[in-house]
């Protein structure tokens, strides 16, 4: 392992156009906005920049099209202090893209379209192969196939570094993933699918579901919403962080802010208790900011 540390972010990146309106439409309902924007996203993407903002080395392991959509997403990561060099082109699909409809009271609902991302393998892994043996700490997440996922734990598992994963969308995880895990972060939602049982969005359901999924994971971070973030671990650990209260803007990349804060702080060697403190700062000053000022 290299003396200085280093997160590599392999997962996916997304093209976003943000629409601002007064709510979010029902059923057959068109709602009149009052303006859209272009917008860096991807779960994998966002976290990658929110790690890199810290001073922390990070790397992106991608892939885009070869489009306006891909260079858009690649001059970001630049832009930002990302080494994109392990980011694929892709002619045979296209870049992935979302759209988020955000309301007044700042909550917003998506669609993703995920494109090239799902061509993300082992051949990415491969290629990436000296990045990943220098990573201190890997982080991933469920918008790329799975397959990926394994391969990019196995690699730098091997090296002896670290794996992260925010399992976001929900979905099960394979058995040749779980054991590579070392830290499992998820919200209220997906900690309930995990834990197979009902998570109230408190602290107190939060820890619960926490200590239940560390019987499976080494360490376990469960975010709640406005409440707060819990922790737990394999070995008895507890530690449980009220929300900063903020007037809400827009929550929209809350959540990647958190991982990326997180996965810096834990890669610099700090203590889980300080590194989720600082988590918890960065995500509730990304929340108290409207999305035309972020930048």
């Amino acid at each position: 392992m290299t003396s200085s540390p280093l997160v590599t972010v392999l997962g996916s990146l997304h093209y976003d156009i943000a629409v601002m309106g007064p709510s979010r439409p029902r059923k057959g309902e068109t709602v009149t906005g009052t303006s859209w924007h272009p917008k860096f996203g991807g779960k994998g993407g966002n976290q990658a920049v929110s790690c890199a903002r810290t001073g922390m080395s990070t790397s992106m392991i991608g892939a885009v099209a070869e489009d306006d959509f891909g260079r858009f997403l690649l001059a970001n990561l630049a832009r930002k202090g990302v080494d994109h060099t392990f980011v694929r082109g892709d002619a045979s699909r296209s870049t992935g893209m979302s759209v988020a409809i955000f309301d007044d009271e700042g909550d917003y609902g998506a669609v993703i379209v995920s494109g090239s991302n799902l061509t993300l393998g082992e051949v990415d892994v491969a290629a990436a192969h000296e990045v990943l043996s220098k990573t201190t700490l890997l982080v991933l997440q469920n918008e790329i196939p799975d397959a990926a996922n394994v391969a990019g734990a196995k690699a730098v598992r091997q090296a002896g570094g670290r794996i992260l994963i925010n399992a976001a969308p929900a979905r099960v995880l394979s058995t040749a993933l779980q054991p590579l895990i070392d830290i499992l972060v998820v919200n209220a939602i997906e900690a309930e699918m995990l834990a197979d049982t009902p998570v109230v969005e408190t602290l107190d359901g939060a820890l619960t579901a926490a200590k239940i999924l560390a019987q499976t994971y080494p360490e376990v971070v469960v975010t709640a919403g406005g409440a707060g973030v819990a922790y737990a671990s394999r070995d008895g650990g507890e530690i449980v962080i009220a929300a900063i209260k903020v007037e809400v803007q827009s929550t929209h990349g809350a959540g990647d802010e958190f991982i990326g804060v997180l996965a810096a702080e834990l890669a610099a060697g700090h203590a889980m208790i300080d590194a989720l403190g600082q988590a918890n700062r960065a995500a509730a000053k990304l929340v108290s900011t409207s999305e035309q000022d972020r930048s």
